[in-house]
């Protein structure tokens, strides 16, 4: 029997968001549903909504989300009514060349559910990274929901859906920060924080954090960071060198997205160093750089999907870490909000003022 329940829905490009009311199928072959305890604001859902991902509207925003399994469908073995756990924009099919090879990380056909959740007319909505999880439930694909330890609370646990595991997993997975390391991370919002997070608690023995914002700079010393650059009126990569004995960093990460600072970040490696891109460009951008430089100062420039994360093999560590005071999730919630805060909590991230609002339901 389907259900009708409250939703955050982006009705056109650039209008302010809407809570309607939404129908969420029964589960169907291979599909659960989810009730939604907790959901991070992100800025994907914002570029949702501003028309910059694709013009499928009408959008089901949110997909950093935990709750927990209401009803599955058949075939669903490993997943049952009440299990705790948090949702997943990635869930590998097995079958992709990518899975084949052993990369499941990289899974070019990552399964979602098959039903279309509607408004109430019948429009099928288009879910925000496969979930929609600004509702009181949603529909996902078995594969995307993954159960985690329920001792920890939904609005630290859900954020290991999106921010946390892209930001952590660019220094963990991509960068592959070791022992003894040094790394400099440039934007230091959520995700940059996690990228923080991710090295200090991967052994980096130095972890320079890079903004332009002191409060932001302030808060990433919680996160593990040993030392802080202003960029606004200095040059990052001088003082990013002048830290590391004139060398350079061993890992530079790039959580912003815009070709200035992947520039700082590929300038401000050791020789041989690794640049990751987390930080997701707009569609327009480009990056010019002298063709011997790329050549001449060696290294990989490597892009983080996900955090090139495995949600089966992460999610359950990632709050195991948090549950032993490893990683702080709770550092990251700057607000817990009502699903009709979305658009405001929206207007806070972009004036740099939160972490991550989370809503409640």
């Amino acid at each position: 029997m389907p259900h009708e329940v409250r939703a955050v829905v982006a009705v056109k490009k650039g209008a302010p968001v809407e809570v309607q009311t939404i129908v969420v199928p029964d589960p169907g072959p291979g599909e659960v549903l989810v009730s939604v305890q907790a959901c991070g604001v992100c800025h994907t859902d914002l570029h949702y909504r501003e028309g910059a991902v694709n013009d499928d509207f009408p959008f089901l925003l949110g997909h950093e989300a935990a709750g927990t399994i209401e009803s599955v469908g058949d075939g669903v073995t490993d997943l049952a009514p009440g299990d705790y756990v948090v949702l997943a924009w990635r869930a590998p099919c097995g079958n992709c060349r990518s899975c084949r090879r052993g990369r499941p990380w990289y899974c070019f056909a990552s399964r979602n559910a098959a039903q279309p959740m509607t408004l109430l007319d019948g429009t099928p909505l288009s879910p925000a990274l496969g979930i929609g999880a600004f509702a009181e439930k949603t529909l996902v694909a078995a594969g995307q929901a993954v159960k985690v330890d329920p001792a920890a609370p939904p609005e630290a646990a859900g954020l290991i859906g999106c921010g946390v595991m892209a930001g952590y997993g660019a220094a963990v997975n991509t960068g592959n920060v070791g022992r003894g390391d040094t790394v400099a991370v440039i934007g230091c919002g959520g995700v940059g924080n996690a990228a923080i997070a991710g090295a200090s608690l991967a052994g980096a023995r130095r972890v320079i954090a890079v903004d332009i914002d002191d409060r932001k700079l302030d808060a990433a010393t919680r996160f593990g960071a040993t030392h802080t650059v202003n960029s606004l009126g200095t040059d990052a990569i001088e003082a990013v060198r002048g830290l590391t004995g004139g060398f350079g960093v061993d890992v530079a990460i790039d959580a912003v997205g815009l070709p200035e600072t992947y520039r700082q970040a590929f300038y401000m490696r050791d020789h041989a160093g690794v640049l990751v891109q987390v930080g997701v460009p707009d569609p327009d951008m480009r990056i010019d750089l002298p063709l011997i430089d790329l050549f001449s100062r060696g290294g990989a420039l490597r892009s983080s999907w996900y955090g090139d994360c495995l949600p089966s093999r992460d999610f359950p560590v990632l709050i195991d870490q948090y549950l032993s005071g490893g990683l702080d999730l709770n550092a990251f919630v700057s607000e817990k909000i009502a699903l009709g805060e979305v658009e405001q909590a929206f207007a806070k991230m972009q004036r740099g003022e939160v972490l991550r609002s989370v809503v409640m339901l």
